[in-house]
């Protein structure tokens, strides 16, 4: 069971405070009998009318999406720069990213319809691992490695253990290739703790998310997550298969 103005927000019809206030003002309708209650809950085979028109429910998808860098991770940009979306023209479902990738950050970024996966995926409780490969500046020496796996101090407090290794150093170029797994979700979280040990990032991708990879993907193009991978998903947030 769902809330009523989450299943009309995600029918496309209005956004869930509009939809609360069509609710208030007696506009809505479920199965012929006006509602004005905001807590109430409706199932698959409830018959829904706003202002008086049946409301078609999406079919709820799934996509992995290899982001490229120089894309805002959202449905629309004010500065009228390429959205994540607009690799999606094709797609009729109404999809928005969960969480989001910073704008010159590549690599794995989910998109879906499906408000409650999103939800379960970016809750902090749940801590889905995330995989980053990173090309920093300068020589990262093993006492680096141990900081940032233990936690690092940031201006929003410290930061979870999280795992590190070198995967390439260059001495000629001072830069080494790092590959991080953060379980957190803050803004710019891994540029900012490389940032705090001395090593700013020349550049970021994340090679994975929980179990998932970006192997047969070129930059720019997804596919559809299959029903197992949605429902391992699921299981993996909820049962903590990480630990």
């Amino acid at each position: 069971m769902e809330r009523l103005q989450k299943v009309i927000a995600h029918a496309g019809v209005a956004s869930r405070r509009k939809a609360e206030e069509l609710i208030k003002q007696g506009k809505v309708k479920v199965n012929g009998k006006t509602v004005t209650e905001l807590g109430t809950k409706v199932t698959a085979s409830d018959k829904i009318e706003v202002e008086g028109v049946k409301i078609e429910r999406e079919n709820k998808v799934y996509y992995l999406f290899y982001k490229p860098s120089g894309v805002i991770s959202a449905v629309s940009d004010d500065k009228n720069r390429k959205v994540v979306t607009d690799y999606f023209q094709h797609v009729e479902e109404r999809i928005y990213p969960v969480g989001r990738l910073d704008y010159d950050t590549s690599g794995l970024l989910l998109l879906t319809n499906d408000g409650e996966f999103a939800n379960l995926l970016t809750h902090p409780k749940y801590e889905v691992p995330k995989t980053y490969v990173a090309r920093v500046k300068g020589l990262v020496k093993r006492e680096v490695i141990k900081k940032l796996e233990k936690g690092i101090k940031l201006e929003d407090g410290m930061t979870a253990p999280s795992r590190a290794k070198v995967i390439s150093a260059d001495k000629q170029k001072d830069k080494t290739i790092l590959e991080i797994t953060i379980h957190e979700g803050r803004n710019r979280q891994v540029r900012r703790m490389l940032e705090a040990v001395g090593h700013p990032v020349q550049k970021l991708k994340r090679e994975r998310y929980a179990f998932l990879h970006l192997t047969g993907l070129n930059a720019g193009e997804a596919r559809e997550l299959t029903p197992h991978e949605v429902k391992q998903l699921r299981s993996f947030a909820e049962n903590g298969l990480h630990n």
